[in-house]
């Protein structure tokens, strides 16, 4: 199943435009049929994981 970009923004919990620039610089992954961009469970895994951030060290 693929995702719109709309959908993997709410999925994700980020704004669409976010996604589409992300994607349109290739900075994330994702999937074009035709010209239209789409988004695969993976890939949204792979952003996921991409943006979790490594918990601080406390001092």
């Amino acid at each position: 199943m693929l995702f719109t970009a709309e959908q993997a923004a709410v999925i994700l919990q980020v704004r669409p435009s976010w996604l589409r620039r992300k994607a349109a610089a290739r900075a994330v992954p994702c999937r074009f049929v035709g010209k239209h961009l789409r988004f695969a469970r993976v890939d949204l895994e792979a952003i996921a994981e991409m943006s979790a951030q490594q918990p601080r060290k406390s001092s």
